[in-house]
């Protein structure tokens, strides 16, 4: 039995060996202009199938010979990147946010996995914002902090202006705003870098600081640097202090609450920081600051319960949510929040239009879930489906599903009564833009900052279908349910706009000023005063 289990070990590693080789060859080659015309001809297809608002922002008739032009193009073999290049920018004329295009990347092994992962790699600690029309470094997260505030002008001899333009051609905002896009290449730089040049061990940016221009080299290097090997050096030299019965028990306990803390508040290793954080601004507790970086991991029922009791009970006359870079998350955690910023009866969305009655089903079943999701997906269909066909209907020819956010709510007892302000910018995008139609339909905050990312009319989420195109193995997300509240805005296609327009600069960054915020504090402050 043991050497039967070993043979099937065996023959798993060799053909997941065999298999990443393959997938490699099968992407680098070119391909037939036949066969890619069928991918984009499958693409078309799946997006009219799934897609229930794939014509909201463009005709069909434009749509179409924008997908026929695409073909005609195609006359000669192509590599899996070059078709996605070309794809990209087709698909991102729907102009619908949520549905993304991705070239097939390069594979590993679990061996060659293990080895990188010893590695860290310089140029993803870098943080980039783009401010003034420009790519500015305004955080290194541990590296060199004399780069911060430093203008990107080349990475690896390329001009940064020009990889940023051909970032915007492969995605769209929601609808017909532009601050969705500038703001998501230049938070997420590194990966539109890596799905445009793979794997690279090194790279050079040059960059430009008041009148000095420079090279900065970012390698990947030991995450056990000298650095580090020094700490443990030095901690190793010191002899660790034997703890008494008691402070073992408190030291456990002490450990105990920071796990159920990082749980709460939803803490990203990564970063070191938390998704959720709740501070009180001046003595008097008087003013809340509610940052939410995401609607996604952690225990959030338990942090709006927490913060909101505590707020109540310090009698906060002042509330600033801050979800600036919140690219949504969660129907029913933005649900559970806004219960609490309202005193009336509410509908956050309206039951959600789908072009198929069995929405979860179709998304379970989708090419990158896991062999355990699928094969729950199977075993569980007859139970997935009747409660599918339970939750969703037809009216007026259209198909709608029922999410639970669709239903009446009262507001929770501890909702808060004071005065609120929300700080947006282009990056505030899906969840959070649901979140703030809302609030802005029902004149419940004064909104600062930019137009969000995320249309005010709603947006084709909730559910996703994974698609793998097959022949150039380009892969596909797309939106399942239109998720839209019951309020909309003329003309459609664009996010909430600020009551206050504030608008950063690259100075704000260095002198560490947050300018939304400020404009917040004084506001407050003359109504304190009156």
């Amino acid at each position: 039995m043991q050497k039967l289990l070993l043979y099937f070990c065996v023959f798993l590693l060799l053909f997941s060996c065999v298999s990443v080789k393959s997938y490699n060859e099968e992407i680098a080659v070119n391909h037939s202009a036949r066969s890619l015309k069928k991918d984009v001809n499958v693409a078309y297809k799946k997006l009219q199938k799934l897609h229930p608002r794939l014509y909201q922002y463009i005709p069909k008739p434009t749509l179409d010979y924008k997908f026929d032009s695409l073909k005609n193009t195609i006359v000669t073999p192509l590599t899996s990147k070059q078709f996605y290049e070309k794809l990209a920018p087709v698909v991102s004329e729907v102009r619908q946010g949520h549905i993304t295009v991705s070239p097939p990347l390069k594979r590993f092994t679990s061996k060659e996995r293990k080895a990188l992962n010893k590695n860290k790699f310089e140029f993803y600690a870098l943080d980039f914002e783009y401010l003034n029309d420009s790519l500015w470094i305004v955080d290194t997260r541990g590296l060199d902090s004399t780069i911060v505030g430093s203008k990107a002008v080349k990475i690896n001899g390329e001009d940064i202006y020009k990889l940023f333009k051909k970032y915007k051609k492969l995605f769209s905002s929601d609808g017909y705003n532009n601050t969705f896009q500038n703001r998501i290449i230049a938070s997420r730089f590194s990966g539109f870098y890596y799905k445009d040049k793979g794997f690279v061990d090194s790279l050079s940016i040059t960059l430009k600081k008041e009148d000095s221009l420079f090279t900065k080299m970012f390698r990947r290097i030991p995450k056990d640097s000298v650095k580090g090997k020094k700490k443990e050096i030095d901690s190793l030299a010191k002899k660790p202090k034997k703890l008494t019965d008691q402070e073992k028990r408190d030291l456990k306990l002490k450990q105990k609450e920071k796990k159920n803390r990082d749980y709460i508040y939803g803490f990203e290793k990564d970063r070191n920081r938390y998704t959720r954080n709740l501070d009180f601004i001046g003595k008097d507790s008087s003013v809340a600051f509610m940052k939410i970086r995401s609607f996604g991991n952690g225990n959030y029922k338990n942090f709006y319960k927490e913060s909101f009791a505590k707020i109540d009970s310090l009698k906060t006359k002042y509330l600033i949510l801050d979800l600036r870079d919140n690219t949504g998350g969660r129907l029913d955690e933005i649900d559970k929040l806004y219960s609490y910023l309202t005193d009336k009866e509410y509908q956050l969305i309206e039951r959600a239009e789908v072009l198929t009655r069995q929405p979860f089903l179709t998304s379970m079943l989708s090419k990158n879930s896991s062999s355990f999701v699928k094969i729950g997906a199977v075993l569980l269909s007859p139970f997935v489906a009747i409660h599918n066909l339970f939750k969703s209907g037809k009216n007026e020819g259209k198909t709608y599903y029922s999410f639970s956010s669709a239903n009446i709510k009262k507001p929770n007892p501890l909702y808060f009564k004071g005065e609120m302000y929300v700080l947006i910018n282009g990056a505030s995008f899906s969840a959070s833009s649901i979140l703030s139609t809302n609030l802005h339909a029902n004149k419940r905050a004064i909104f600062v900052g930019e137009e969000t990312g995320g249309a005010y009319n709603g947006t084709v989420a909730g559910l996703f279908k994974f698609i793998e195109l097959p022949n150039s193995k380009v892969v596909m997300n797309i939106g399942l349910a239109q998720i839209e509240t019951p309020y909309e805005m003329d003309p459609d296609g664009y996010g909430i706009k600020p009551d206050v327009e504030i608008l950063p600069t690259i100075e704000d960054r260095i002198h560490k000023i947050d300018p939304e915020l400020d404009w917040v504090l004084e506001d407050i402050e003359v109504k304190k005063n009156n």
